[in-house]
């Protein structure tokens, strides 16, 4: 049974497998044309049946025989004993199957069933016969074969193809010449190659034979490769005919490339050693370019050079890879093409030309339908490339996303190459550049990803291709100037990105690339040692050719040597006009990239000042930037990341660019004139407020405003800046030299300034109010100091003012002076109302018991254009136009339409002048009117007027007076208003000895530049106090009857007072004397400390007030030895110091001349007839009372005038009590009695009896204040003593002076003596403040001394104690 089912079962699948090979309809196709064949007469009945016959029993037995061994395998590899096994091949001799079984089964079983001998026998015939088929060469009888057999197939193929001679007729043909002549087939191939390497246009009828003639692709292959060998031999060059078949073979997958790759030349390994070879050598030839050599070894590298290059000469053999190569891109194979580039290293294929060529070919054809769309620009006529007939090769991109199928990569494996065809180059940035255009206005969510995407690969083929290929064109401005049209529209992130890429790593990338970067770099040396102001141009010329390619290159070396010798800086901004818009921006970058670099020291060796290339890198970017138009975005940002980080040295940079790109300057080493321009409009300012004449700034300060607003840094930078000034001193200060710490304070606040000037006199109305918040949120939320905060709102509020001011004008029409003035109070009312309630919460509430917001916001929001009107500084700069007009008209010289230009513009800024000064001179008016409106709200009377006075000095005078220059002046001009207005609870007096009483610990903690304006404050504040000082009629007409000059300090209100409550004029001379006293005193004591801050300070504080201080001939002499003596000692330590001290020492002398003695400077009445001490002069030796001798009555006693003068000492205090008040009203209508008495003839006897009687008075009056003063403050025995020994020195002056004898000298030598004494001694009780009306205990009195002596002798003594010493 199982022998059965083992013979049917093949006969079943066999039936099968029939039915699988033998299609029904091809055998019915078949029979039928046998039949057609037989009816026609063209075949035999007979010998059809046979036929029929045998091919059914062939095809049968081939199946089944085939099925049946498969059968009989299976069961042999499932049966594990064979003796089960061995019945099944009992029916195997039956079926005749033994040649087929010799095939299938292993010798072992064969042996096994009989069909063979020997399975080792077996084995060796089997070896014998495929050495046989497989190697041994077969030698053919070349007798045999016909020659007249290759003359017909080269004749067959050679002929004409353009008639209807196809492959398949020529194939048929080659066939029976082969049989015909017994030709060897693989010879027939070989002369098919040949032909159609003679005839390679002959592509499609060739492949075509090869194809059908094809036998195996390996033989193919070998028959290809035994033709490159031949052309590997030395001074052989391989066809390129051969390549292109080659390639075609490759591209119709007839052959293998793995197969043909092996048979080319060179290996991999020795290109890879070449490719390594060439870098090696750029480098080398980099490195000999960059060092020094000298003359001998520059001979012997010349040699070797030369030898080198006749190495080259010699011809190596031809890469057969590279032919191949550029075979296949000819074709359009990129399949093929990108796999031979694989095996080689990055960019050494496209570095031979022929290949980049021929890529670049290829891109063009692959871009081409898409450039035609949306690339070419308009009124452009291109040339159209056809398309290649290979329809295998990459397809065009008809869309951008296209272009990621085959275009990126072809142009990444181009690289740098791209250079050899700048039209290509020009079609992918436009490409590019329309592809920007459609990114940055689609904005459809769902192909943001795939348009993201396209970005990222246009961005590497910018950093791998174009910058790279613009390195390798020489001298190409039209390429630089297209890529700068598509980089323009990329954000300056991804721009600096970029050139970060470019500079840094993509010369390291190529041989050519490195030796481009020597060569560049050689090229900028011999530029730039040869660049001076006489050849400009023509060295300008050479740095722009040079730049178009490399400009990182150039830039950094040229930066580089700026750093170091910044003469160079104005030749280098001047010949930088022949760049390209892209250097203009690789420029930005490289000098933000150097001002960046962590490797240079932003700080001098001596840790006390910026370096030199800090400060030449600022000032280069300050006049480029302000010459050509670059974009500022990068820079600003670049300056605002290092506030942010805390870092301050980079503010110098914004400085500069703002000083010259908007003609802002800031110093505070201005003149008079300049400074009273700054308090006049933007025209004034411009023409008489700067030292450098400013013009030509309005396109460069509109780049710096469309850049800060564009990118909204405006503001920020701003608030970094307010914040910053705190960080340098308590962040960024601490391990830094307080002279540096200093100078990085005023560099922060400077620029702050600077730039906050620059914002108020360039934004719109409109810009400025939606980008500064209100004043409380500054303050509270981004913790602004007060005094920028109100600085950054000040121009807002006087927008908003005027703005409301024309919206009333216009809606409410009157012309009269008086409607528009209170139109104006109105539109103030209305403006600073929020402004009012907002500064509350600056303050605690304690601080507005005394002062009112509304007086606190309106000293805060003005400024000196609202105060004063600068007519003298109008009047001056008229002048000088008018001046300019005649010289203009008086030079014949000058053409005349030339003349005629400068005429109209001279004329044009006179009428501009006159038009501001009008302008101002109303709003000054209105401003006046306003406050005088004002004035009797400002100041509550809920405590003492000096309370009222230390706030107004800490919140408001001290903070903005060191704050700006035209701060300082409007700080004591506001001070005179204040006065001037006669505003309630104001004591002008108690004001001005505040300030003037207290200057030590106010310059201890100033910096260099806030020397200079608390110097000028003073000195504007001493003018004031001068001018009332030097004419009586001025003080009376200016001070009497003013609320300002009461003593009563509780007073709430004025009503036009009481005399006995005003100073008089000469009271006021004694205090103004007192207040010098005061000055020299600090001075003094700041020049002994020997700290560098404290004489600095003092110093610039001393040359500012010079004009008005001192005036006395004592205090001068004082001030005058200790200065002599810090010349002597910092000669050779400090050379700052020594310069300010004998350039303040040099103009003290100077104005020696105008000193006068004491007694010229405050009135001294002469001294008594007999024992009266001589008048002892108030200097700084003196005890520190401004001491002066009482008026005596004839009838007056020795003990009367000893009294007289101790009681007058005490008295010239300050005269702050209401007794001593008194006192001075009752003497001084004595005085006036006894004048009147004197110059009346002929008195009465009654007259005579009231003058003795009011004289004793007076005598019983002055004793009883004595013994009071006596047994409160008891004068020490060493005061009497001191003063008995005055008493005497002064008698023996007199004596001397009455002798003829010269006193000056001795009394400057005592004064100087007595203060250097007093200094050092016991301090008496009097205070440089006013007198409070409660009496002290002599405990308490000693106390104070000892916590004077302290803060005296204290080193650094803390800013806020100068505002917080209250009032005596």
């Amino acid at each position: 049974m199982h022998l059965i089912l083992f013979i049917f079962s093949p006969v079943k699948s066999c039936l099968d497998e029939l039915s699988c090979l033998l299609n029904l309809a091809d055998i019915q196709a078949a029979l039928y044309e046998l039949c057609w064949q037989v009816v026609q007469g063209n075949l035999k009945l007979d010998v059809v049946v046979s036929v029929l016959g045998d091919m059914m029993v062939n095809v049968f037995y081939y199946v089944f025989s085939t099925c049946l061994l498969n059968k009989i395998k299976s069961i042999h590899q499932k049966c594990t004993n064979h003796g089960h096994f061995s019945p099944y091949f009992l029916f195997i001799p039956l079926c005749h199957v033994s040649p087929i079984l010799k095939e299938r089964l292993d010798p072992e079983t064969l042996e096994s069933l009989g069909l063979i001998k020997q399975a080792h026998q077996f084995n060796q015939k089997i070896v014998k016969i495929k050495t046989k088929l497989f190697y041994k060469q077969q030698k053919f009888n070349l007798l045999r074969e016909e020659n007249e057999g290759y003359a017909k197939l080269i004749t067959e193929l050679g002929q004409d193809l353009s008639g209807n001679i196809t492959s398949h007729l020529v194939l048929e043909s080659i066939k029976s010449l082969i049989g015909c002549f017994n030709l060897d087939p693989n010879r027939v191939l070989d002369i098919i190659l040949e032909v159609y390497e003679s005839r390679s246009d002959q592509d499609e009828f060739f492949l075509s034979l090869i194809k059908s003639y094809m036998c195996e692709p390996i033989t193919l292959c070998h028959i290809l490769g035994f033709k490159f060998k031949f052309y590997q031999e030395p001074n052989e060059e391989t066809p390129k005919s051969l390549y292109h078949i080659a390639a075609a073979l490759l591209h119709h997958n007839l052959i293998e490339l793995e197969d043909l790759y092996v048979h080319l030349m060179p290996l991999d390994a020795v290109i890879v050693e070449e490719h390594k070879r060439d870098i090696s050598e750029a480098k080398q030839i980099a490195r000999k370019l960059v060092m020094v050599v000298l003359p001998s070894e520059k001979s012997e590298d010349r040699e070797k050079d030369k030898e080198k290059e006749e190495e080259k000469n010699e011809k190596p053999p031809d890469n057969q890879k590279l032919g191949l190569l550029e075979a296949l891109l000819r074709i359009g194979d990129w399949h093929h093409a990108q796999s031979i580039m694989d095996q080689m290293p990055s960019f050494y294929a496209t570095s031979h030309k022929a290949i980049a060529l021929a890529l670049c070919q290829l891109v063009h054809l692959t871009v081409e339908p898409l450039y035609r769309r949306a690339g070419v620009p308009k009124g452009a006529r291109g040339c159209v490339m056809l398309p290649l007939k290979n329809t295998r090769a990459p397809r065009p991109a008809e869309s951008f996303e296209d272009l990621r199928r085959d275009t990126f990569s072809m142009l990444c494996y181009l690289g740098p190459h791209l250079s050899h065809d700048p039209i290509l180059f020009a079609k992918i940035v436009r490409l590019g550049k329309a592809f920007m255009k459609e990114y940055q206005s689609d904005g459809r969510a769902d192909v943001k990803d795939k348009m993201e995407t396209l970005l990222s690969c246009f961005l590497s083929i910018a950093d791998q291709v174009l910058l790279p290929s613009l390195s390798l064109m020489e001298c190409n401005a039209c390429m630089s100037e297209e890529l700068w049209g598509l980089f323009k529209l990329f954000p300056y992130q991804h721009r600096y990105r970029l050139y970060g890429q470019w500079k840094n790593e993509t010369y390291s990338s190529h041989p050519l690339l490195v030796k481009v970067k020597a060569q560049t770099v050689e090229r900028a040396k011999y530029i730039m040692k040869r660049l001076t102001k006489e050849n400009v141009k023509q060295s300008g010329r050479q740095i722009g050719k040079l730049s178009h390619s490399n400009p990182t290159i150039l830039f950094d070396y040229m930066l580089s040597q700026i750093q170091w010798y910044d003469n160079l800086i104005v030749p280098v901004v001047d010949s930088l006009k022949y760049l390209t818009s892209l250097n203009y921006d690789v420029l930005a970058y490289c000098i933000i990239e150097a001002l960046a670099n962590p490797e240079k020291e932003k700080m001098k060796h001596d840790d006390t000042t910026i370096s030199s290339w800090l400060q030449s890198l600022a000032s280069l970017c300050g006049a480029v930037f302000r010459k050509y138009p670059i974009e500022l975005a990068g820079l600003l940002q670049y300056v605002t990341n290092q506030l942010k980080a805390g870092k301050s040295f980079d503010l110098l940079i914004l400085k500069e660019v703002v000083q010259k790109m908007a003609g802002i300057e800031i110093t505070d080493e201005m003149t008079s004139e300049q400074l009273e321009a700054m308090t006049g409009g933007e025209q004034l300012k411009a023409e008489g407020g700067y030292f450098g004449q400013i013009r030509n700034t309005k396109k460069s300060s509109q780049r710096l405003k469309e850049a800060l607003l564009d990118h909204e840094l405006a503001l920020p930078l701003c608030l970094l800046m307010a914040q910053q000034r705190n960080g340098v001193v308590f962040l960024e200060g601490g391990e830094k030299h307080l002279k540096l710490v200093g100078h990085l304070y005023d560099q922060c606040h400077d620029t702050l300034v600077q730039f906050g000037g620059f914002l108020a006199s360039n934004l719109s109305t409109e810009d400025y109010i939606k980008r500064v918040p209100s004043i409380d949120v500054l303050c509270n939320q981004f913790h602004t100091p007060h005094d920028a905060a109100f600085f950054l709102s000040r121009p807002m509020y006087a927008h908003q003012i005027l703005s409301k001011y024309d919206e009333l004008k216009k809606s409410e029409k009157g012309n009269r002076q008086q409607q528009k003035a209170h139109k104006y109070v109105t539109a103030c009312e209305q403006v600073m109302a929020p402004v009012h309630e907002a500064v509350v919460s600056l303050h605690p509430a304690r601080v507005w018991d005394d002062l009112r917001p509304q007086f606190y916001a309106t000293f805060w929001s003005l400024t000196m254009y609202d105060l004063a009107v600068p007519q003298a500084a109008y009047g001056r700069e008229v002048n000088k136009l008018k001046a300019q007009i005649k010289a203009i008209e008086e030079n014949p010289e000058i053409p005349l339409n030339k003349k005629k230009k400068e005429k109209e513009r001279c004329t044009a800024l006179q009428e501009k002048l006159q038009e501001e000064e009008k302008k101002q001179v109303e709003h000054v008016q209105r401003v006046l009117h306003r406050l005088k409106l004002e004035k009797d709200n400002w100041l509550l009377a809920k405590s003492t007027k000096n309370e009222t006075i230390t706030k107004f000095l800490q919140l408001c005078l001290f903070p903005r007076c060191i704050f700006s220059s035209i701060d300082a002046v409007y700080c004591a001009r506001f001070v005179e208003l204040v006065h001037q207005q006669k505003t309630p609870n104001f004591c002008t007096l108690l004001c001005y000895d505040r300030v003037f009483s207290a200057i030590i610990y106010t310059v201890a903690s100033c910096t260099e530049n806030e020397s200079h304006r608390y110097g000028r404050f003073l000195c504007c504040m001493l003018e004031t106090v001068t001018r009332w000082h030097s004419d009586r009629a001025t003080y009376e007409k200016d001070c009497v009857n003013y609320p300002g000059f009461l003593t009563i300090f509780r007073a709430t209100g004025f009503d036009g007072g009481n005399k006995a409550d005003q100073l008089d004029y000469e009271n006021f001379r004694h205090v103004v004397h007192k207040w010098h006293y005061m000055l020299t005193k600090a001075s003094v004591h700041c020049l002994e400390t020997g700290d560098y801050t404290h004489i600095r300070n003092i110093l610039i504080v001393l040359t500012k007030i010079l004009p008005c201080y001192p005036k006395v001939l004592n205090l001068g002499q004082a001030l005058e030895c200790r200065v002599h003596k810090i010349c002597l000692e910092e000669k050779d330590k400090r050379p700052d110091l020594y310069a300010l001290a004998m350039g303040y020492s040099g103009r003290l002398k100077s104005q020696k001349v105008h000193m006068v003695p004491e007694n010229e400077f405050h009135h001294k009445e002469p001294p008594a007839r007999s024992t009266t001490p001589a008048t002892q002069q108030n200097g700084p030796g003196s005890t520190g009372k401004p001491a002066t001798s009482t008026s005596k009555t004839e009838e007056g006693t020795p003990e009367d005038g000893g009294e007289r003068l101790n009681a007058v000492r005490e008295m010239f205090i300050l005269c702050s009590t209401k007794a001593v008040k008194e006192r001075d009203e009752k003497e001084k209508a004595g005085k006036e009695k006894k004048e009147k008495k004197e110059k009346t003839p002929g008195s009465t006897p009654e007259t005579k009896l009231e003058n003795r009687r009011e004289k004793q008075r007076d005598e019983r009056t002055g004793k009883e204040e004595r013994a009071a003063r006596e047994g409160k403050e008891k004068t020490p025995k060493a005061d009497r003593e001191k003063l008995k020994a005055e008493e005497k020195n002064s008698k023996d002056d007199k004596a001397k002076a009455g002798n003829g004898e010269a006193v000056e000298p001795s009394r400057e030598r005592e004064g100087i003596k007595e203060f250097k004494s007093k200094e050092k001694g016991d301090r008496s009780a009097v205070s440089g403040s006013l007198k409070s009306p409660v009496p002290r205990s002599e405990s308490a009195e000693s106390e104070r001394d000892q916590k004077r002596r302290k803060l005296d002798s204290h080193s650094s003594p803390s800013h806020s104690s100068s505002v917080k010493v209250s009032m005596a």
